[in-house]
């Protein structure tokens, strides 16, 4: 459980780090740029501590996943993008691939014998 709050704060500091690309304005506002490399460091750092106990399929998918479906998300809320049907179901897809890799990573530890 531990692991998965560790990967929640990193894809936290992922988005953040991501949102802050665009307030930098291709590196040309120095605290946006900052954020930037503060929040990329930290997420890198913690999805690092969470591999430690997490497989690495399942740990990316959902870092990846999550961070792509928020920063989407933060996308329309925050800067105005359009949301489409097609970017609805792009997430979905997202959020299904996740799940089905969560499942997957628990039948291979159920399937494995015990020595």
């Amino acid at each position: 459980m531990k692991s998965y709050i560790i990967l929640a704060l990193s894809i936290i500091c992922e988005v953040f780090a991501t949102s802050m690309l665009k307030l930098s304005e291709g590196f040309t506002i120095v605290f946006p740029s900052i954020g930037v490399i503060i929040g990329y460091a930290l997420s890198f750092y913690l999805i690092a501590i969470a591999l430690k106990t997490l497989p690495l399929s399942l740990a990316y998918a959902i870092w990846a996943g999550v961070g792509t479906a928020l920063t989407a998300l933060i996308g329309v809320l925050v800067w105005g993008e359009l949301f489409s049907i097609l970017k609805l179901t792009g997430l979905v897809l997202i959020i299904a691939g996740v799940v089905l890799l969560n499942f997957s990573n628990q039948n291979e530890t159920e399937e494995q014998p015990s020595v």
